[in-house]
Formats: C-alpha cells, structure tokens, sequence
C-alpha cells in the first residue's frame, strides 16, 4: 500500500531524475498520481521538476477540489480525462521533451500513428500514440481533446508542446514516457534514410502477446 507521503516523495524523485536527465527543463512539465480513495497528487503550477517539495505537491480530492499543498499544474483538465476515461490509469506524465516537441512539428507524421515502429518496445509500453493539434498551454480543450479519444490512447503528443502518457502507476507511466522520447530521437535521426520499421505481421505479434491495445 501507498501512501500519499510515500507518494509524494517518489513523484519528487522521479521529477528530478527526469530534470536531471534533459527531459525537461525550467518550470515545465507535470506529473500526477492517484492514491487508493481516488484522491491525486499533482505536481504545483509553475514548480520545477530540479528541486521539487514533497510537502507542496498539490492534492486534490475525489470530488475535484484542492485539498493541501500549492495550487496544481494549469493542465489539470489534460491529466482529468485520462483518469476520467481510462480506469487503469494511475499515473500521468507531461513533459515538453525535445525529440518527442520536434516530432510533433513535422509535417510527414501521421496523426492517428505519430511515433513509427522502430522498437517493439515502443509498441508495447504506448500503442499507438495520437498527434493532437496545437492548443494554447492550460487550454481546457485539450482535456476535451483526450477525452474524445475516448480511453483507447494512452499517450498522445501535443503539436508544438510535448508527450502526454498515461500508465497503470507511477513507473509505468514514466517508463513509457521514457520509451515515447527515445523512439522520437530514434525518429529524428534516421530521417530521411528510408529506415526498416516493423511490419504489420511483426506488430501483430507484439499486440497479441503483450495484449497492447492497438486500433488498426
């Protein structure tokens, strides 16, 4: 069992070992969790993940109101709808990562399909991830956004803004944020070079396997 305490010293961790790591920087990027009576905790609107406080992460309870801690991330709406549609969903992760933010901005990237299947990991860990368009930062309707995804998605990357992924806990979610990244920069630097991706056969096999849920 977690407790919030717990809990909030992990999310703290996890932000900067991210920070730490280039995945994002400055005040950007957010992080919530959801405790077993349905309360979130939910990293505060314009902290940085390089020196978070445990003591003033934000929670907020089952009904939605803020309950303790600083006031929460401005994309409270965005993180809402994956708890709101997808059950399994115990954690969410924001971030405004470089490779994952340049990705977004390309033309040739499919909308339902944005990240190619260079990995097996990355079929297994994000399905298929949704390019969303671009919307200002905060805006409600990118919560809306997701919620019209209807649970099938549990990640998506925002257009000229970063990777949003949804995961059964904390690691979870972090391990396929992690995974959305590096494929992006696997992307990136196999542009242009016309590379072998995995087959349809191939990603079927992984989806049958893993039981990944993945929309044809």
């Amino acid at each position: 069992m977690t407790n919030a305490n717990s809990m909030r010293e992990q999310i703290a961790s996890i932000a900067k070992s991210l920070f730490d790591r280039g995945l994002t920087s400055g005040a950007s990027g957010n992080i919530s969790a959801r405790l077993e009576d349905g309360s979130l905790l939910v990293t505060p609107t314009g902290s940085s993940f390089r020196d978070l406080d445990p003591a003033k992460i934000s929670e907020i309870n089952p009904r939605g109101n803020h309950i303790s801690g600083d006031a929460p991330t401005k994309e409270m709406a965005l993180h809402q709808a994956f708890y709101d549609t997808r059950s399994v969903t115990g954690a969410v992760v924001h971030l405004h990562s470089t490779h994952s933010v340049a990705l977004s901005v390309l033309p040739e990237i499919d909308p339902d399909n944005a990240l190619p299947a260079i990995t097996a990991y990355s079929v297994m860990r994000l399905g298929k991830v949704k390019l969303l368009p671009y919307y200002m930062p905060g805006d409600p309707a990118m919560g809306d956004a997701v919620t019209g995804l209807a649970g099938k998605r549990s990640a998506v990357l925002l257009a000229h803004h970063g990777p949003v992924v949804a995961g059964k806990d904390l690691l979870a979610a972090t391990y396929a944020m992690e995974e959305l990244e590096e494929t992006a920069r696997l992307t990136l630097l196999t542009r242009g070079m016309n590379p072998n991706l995995l087959n349809h056969d191939q990603i079927g096999s992984i989806v049958r396997k893993f039981d990944v849920q993945w929309d044809d």
